[in-house]
């Protein structure tokens, strides 16, 4: 896995969006991009995003509208950039909680040097930028509390769990229905800080499946599907 920050460029300018991404990547980061607010959210389901560049005129969704969206379920940092350059547009897409504001038309090292002042400022805040849920997940009697980081079975007994294993588990429920591979495993769980050791996730699956099924060697909850990855099949709850 890559240690460079992961940037997510939401921009429906087919060109802005190619020469940013190509200048980014030139400067050590991985970067993604996305034309639309659902395309963004596929990006955020799929992978763990260290940033977002936001255009605020887009179709279907404005910026303003999903910065504000991201903020109220995020710590994920944002920048927004837009023509409007006028103090009170710098001033309501600040107040819903982008962390700067960048005016079209913009240089290549503006971008690079504001990216890198909030990836700064962002370190040393809590280093979760996932969703900001505070609550418990719920599935086939088992409940996983995200607060409190644990695990209780259906007869009421807390079951140990290493944070890797919790981490793993609380991506699995995140995103139950959804085939997840290993490098998105990795990339969601442990983001930059992720070693080079892909087979660790199998590690984590067969400590996991040990914990949660009835049959560990035949695994209800956490499926293996060849060359794909892994899928976690109980419906989930929100508490």
């Amino acid at each position: 896995m890559s240690p460079e920050p992961h940037i997510l460029i939401v921009e429906d300018d087919r060109e802005i969006r190619a020469l940013t991404a190509r200048f980014l990547k030139a400067n050590g980061f991985r970067v993604s991009t996305a034309g639309d607010g659902r395309e963004m959210d596929r990006m955020l389901a799929d992978s763990r995003i260290d940033l977002v560049i936001l255009d605020l005129m887009l179709p279907r969704e404005d910026g303003l509208s999903i910065c504000r969206r991201l903020r109220a379920t995020t710590r994920l940092p944002i920048v927004i950039v837009s023509a409007k350059g006028e103090e009170l547009d710098r001033v309501v897409g600040l107040e819903l909680g982008a962390d700067d504001y960048i005016v079209k038309p913009f240089g290549s090292r503006e971008v690079l040097a504001r990216v890198r002042a909030v990836l700064r400022r962002s370190a040393s805040q809590p280093a979760d930028t996932g969703p900001l849920h505070s609550g418990a997940f719920s599935f086939h009697g088992w409940v996983l509390d995200s607060l409190r980081r644990t695990l209780v079975d259906p007869a009421g007994a807390r079951i140990s769990v290493t944070d890797g294993e919790f981490d793993l588990l609380r991506v699995f429920c995140q995103r139950a229905g959804r085939l997840l591979n290993r490098d998105q495993l990795i990339d969601l769980t442990q983001g930059r800080a992720a070693g080079p050791n892909e087979r660790s996730v199998d590690v984590l699956v067969v400590r996991l499946r040990r914990k949660i099924e009835a049959d560990p060697q035949n695994p209800q909850f956490i499926r293996t599907v060849r060359s794909g990855g892994y899928l976690f099949t109980p419906d989930v709850e929100v508490l």
